[in-house]
This record gives structure tokens, sequence and C-alpha cells, in this order.
């Protein structure tokens, strides 16, 4: 009988862990609310520079690689297809409607060695800094062979940085 009972207590409280768990998905989700939806690729598009079978590990604020975006199908991770076009990244989630990052939203292209709840070997994850909207995230890729390809094909993406001197990269002359 003692043996019921722990069981049953066992069982109460894993269902109570995952009510919480679930509770706070939907909250963080809620304060979330303000970020937009990320455009959703257009059929037609330029073509494809690099096309790689992926998986997706997670969008974060840019900078904090902890704060997951979970909102608009950005939340689990997943098989994906990662399409580089003149247009910019197409990005094509199992389950989820192909979303593209337009080539003017994209601000960096980093190697990563971990992301939220992923960790890999050294310079393992394909880190995107764009901006979705008025936020700026990081979307981190995971290949399973060697992702130069496509870091090299998303570098011409990235705008050049200012040059030293002055804040919009103009040079002045006295």
């Amino acid at each position: 009988m003692t043996y019921w009972l722990i069981g049953a207590a066992v069982l109460v409280l894993l269902g109570l862990l995952m009510a919480a768990m679930v509770r706070a998905w939907r909250a963080r989700g809620r304060r979330q609310s303000e970020v937009p939806a990320p455009e959703r690729a257009p059929d037609e598009l330029g073509p494809a520079s690099v096309e790689r079978d992926g998986f997706y590990v997670a969008t974060t604020r840019a900078g904090d690689p902890l704060d997951r975006i979970v909102v608009h199908g950005l939340g689990f991770r997943g098989r994906a297809v990662v399409s580089v076009h003149p247009e910019g990244v197409r990005l094509a989630i199992a389950g989820e409607p192909a979303v593209l990052i337009r080539a003017s939203s994209v601000r960096a292209v980093e190697r990563a060695t971990w992301a939220i709840d992923r960790v890999v070997e050294t310079d393992g994850l394909v880190a995107v800094t764009w901006s979705l909207g008025d936020t700026v995230v990081d979307t981190y890729l995971r290949f399973a062979d060697d992702p130069r390809p496509v870091v090299d094909a998303l570098r011409p993406l990235v705008p050049p940085a200012p040059a030293a001197g002055t804040p919009t990269g103009e040079k002045t002359i006295d």
C-alpha cells in the first residue's frame, strides 16, 4: 500500500511540474507579443547560392543566447532547409511555414559554440544576427557537415562596418 501512495505522489508531482512548465512557456509567449512575425518566404526567389539541410536550434534576442523567442513558430528546434538567395535567407523549419530573412535585415554572421539548450564543438553553430521588426535577434543553425559554404554565402549579405572616425562611416575631409 505504501508503494502505491509513493507512486501516486510522484505522478502528481510530475503532473504539477509539467503544468508549471506549460504555464511558464505560455507566459513567455505573452511577454513576447511585441515581437513581429517573420516574413513568409515567397514561392519565387532568385537562384540559391547554397542550399543545405540542417537543424534550426533557436532564435534568441541578440546578445542574449538564453532568451529564446518562442512566438511565431520560432520556439522549437527542428530539421530545417536553409538556402541563401539574393533576396535573403530562406529558412524552412519542419512543420512551420518557410520564412524569409531579408538581406537588408541581416546584420552579422558568426560561428558559435552554444545557444539556449545546445552546446556543440567549438564553432559548431552558425549564428545569423538580423532585425525582426524593431527586435534584433540571433538565429542559430547547425549543420551535420562543414558549415563554411553557408557562412561564405551569408557574408555578402552583411553590410560593411562603418569606417573609423565617424558614426555614419563617412570620412571627413578637413
